[in-house]
């Protein structure tokens, strides 16, 4: 199944990069970002990390909390958002039951060569719970324009 928008957004229930339970639905009543990216400290991923910290303030003053997600450890989380000083929190999904949920672990291909990975998407949440927007057509180095447009 796909998610569409207005579809309710899958709850789940994993850790933050401190190891921290985070669950989606902490954050009722808040407006969510919630953004798939493949790898910490990779090009596109710093890129779009560091294009969402650098707009941050203006993300919050239109009521967004921002949540990153990848198949990456909570310590490799951790390095990331030192490096980078990043100051929203990424979810450590190892198991990839998230993005099971979401539908962003899909079959890639590269050189010919076909692997899972992660589909870069973000999903912008209502405060209900909602899909409001789905944004699979990420431009790492703009996506807080894509977001507030």
């Amino acid at each position: 199944m796909s998610l569409e928008v207005g579809n309710l957004a899958p709850n789940f229930e994993s850790i933050d990069q401190d190891g921290n339970p985070i669950k989606l639905s902490d954050f009722k009543g808040k407006k969510v970002i919630l953004y798939f990216y493949p790898k910490d400290n990779t090009p596109g991923c710093t890129a779009q990390a560091c294009d969402l910290r650098d707009n941050y303030e203006a993300l919050q003053k239109a009521g967004y909390v921002v949540l990153g997600i990848s198949s990456d450890s909570a310590k490799s989380h951790q390095k990331f958002i030192e490096k980078q000083s990043l100051p929203f929190s990424l979810i450590a999904d190892e198991d990839k039951s998230v993005h099971e949920a979401y539908g962003t672990w899909v079959e890639k291909a590269m050189y010919g060569r076909k692997y899972m990975g992660t589909a870069r998407t973000t999903f912008v949440i209502d405060e209900e719970g909602k899909i409001e927007e789905i944004i699979d057509k990420v431009k790492t180095k703009e996506h807080t324009k894509q977001i507030l447009k």
